[in-house]
């Protein structure tokens, strides 16, 4: 048989290569090492989208950038032909900040000072690969800034009314007089981008990048309100440069993506926003490698409604179905019913926690315990193989 697995991350706990590699050890283990097993790492736009890309033929490539609270981070980027695909999270991510990273909460001054600085500067590091077509992936970010510091990393000056340049953080935008885009990186004018974002809030107000998403970054009620009255002079001031597209941009489903950072790559770097899991299934090849597949087994870490708006393991079950490929899912746990899981495309759910009860352990011990479900996933493929050999793909039920 082959078998085409292609799962997201099972998040905080196993990157979507380790849950390929434990689940095909345990499939092989229980069909005696005679399965043709491909391995198709996959995101939604996200964290992960790195690795699927390297999964996918792309280099890893490492660059030193500011991190969102001005620290030195080094930072992966990956890179094949001059396609780049950088995930934002590894320069300007909520994890690189240091409380955070030590297991502790964001604060109010974090809100409104992290930078997107350091994702600018891995854009510079692609084109210095040579690279003019740019997936950012995004996701994870710790600043409100509106791309403010992405635009710096690339050359742009944020200048008060006394013509010094603003410090980080999308709070000092409240002081942003005038952009200066006298060496701004001429090489984006030869450069496409694409912004790989499922999130669809505009810019500013209720359902804007501060209100809706700076709470979770640290921010109280007074910073929301402070982020996006700041947020607001930024597009006020930008459309004064660059015309009236600044506004329109604001207004994109997307543009409050990452703190804003879908606005600033709308507005000043004409990117085009597409579903995350629609961008990686296209440099992973995923259509082109399931011809021939027999089965695919995808999956995440919580199988639950919100996998059904558009996560991998949908993205992942579309595009089996556009081939007749059956699709069986694993996961560490799953709240669909019977019939959710049936109308989402999958024959059979496959949780953790059928073996093990503690949500605990079976985070601790997700790699054993995805060995032990492969197993018994090939046990059943084997009980049904003389069935599977009478009937077409279409008919095949696991």
């Amino acid at each position: 048989m082959r078998i085409v697995i292609a799962p997201d991350k099972f998040k905080g706990s196993l990157s979507a290569p380790d849950v390929c590699t434990h689940l095909e050890k345990g499939l092989q283990r229980g069909a005696g090492g005679n399965l043709d097993v491909v391995r198709i790492p996959v995101a939604d736009g996200g964290e992960g989208t790195l690795d699927a890309a390297v999964g996918s033929g792309f280099i890893r490539r490492t660059a030193t950038v500011s991190g969102p609270t001005g620290q030195p981070v080094r930072a992966d980027f990956a890179v094949r032909d001059h396609e780049a695909v950088i995930e934002m999270a590894t320069a300007s991510g909520l994890a690189l900040v240091p409380q955070v990273a030590r297991g502790g909460k964001p604060t109010s001054a974090d809100a409104t000072t992290a930078s997107s600085l350091g994702t600018g500067q891995l854009i510079r590091a692609a084109l210095d690969a040579g690279c003019r077509r740019i997936v950012l992936g995004v996701g994870g970010s710790a600043n409100t800034d509106g791309g403010a510091g992405l635009l710096q990393g690339l050359g742009a000056r944020f200048l008060d009314a006394r013509n010094n340049e603003l410090p980080p953080g999308g709070a000092a935008l409240a002081n942003l007089h005038s952009i200066d885009f006298t060496h701004f990186e001429p090489r984006l004018v030869d450069t496409r981008f694409v912004l790989a974002s499922d999130v669809d809030n505009p810019l500013l107000g209720a359902q804007g990048a501060a209100a809706v998403f700076g709470p979770q970054k640290g921010a109280t009620q007074q910073d929301v309100g402070m982020l996006d009255a700041a947020l607001a002079r930024f597009v006020e001031v930008l459309a004064r440069e660059i015309g009236f597209r600044a506004v329109k941009a604001a207004e994109a489903p997307g543009a409050g993506a990452a703190g804003g950072v879908g606005f600033a790559a709308i507005a000043a770097l004409a990117a085009t926003r597409r579903p995350g899991i629609d961008v990686v299934l296209g440099f992973t090849g995923l259509a082109e490698r399931l011809a021939g597949a027999d089965l695919v087994i995808t999956g995440e870490g919580s199988l639950d409604e919100q996998s059904l708006l558009g996560k991998t393991p949908m993205g992942v079950a579309r595009a089996a179905a556009a081939q007749g490929v059956p699709v069986i899912a694993v996961c560490g746990r799953t709240t669909l019913a019977e019939d959710q899981a049936v109308a989402a495309g999958f024959e059979e759910i496959y949780a953790l926690t059928e073996l093990e009860s503690n949500v605990d352990r079976c985070i601790a011990e997700a790699g054993q315990l995805l060995e032990q479900l492969g197993t018994q996933i090939s046990g059943r493929l084997a009980a049904e193989r003389p069935a599977r050999t009478a009937s077409t793909k279409e008919d095949l039920h696991v």
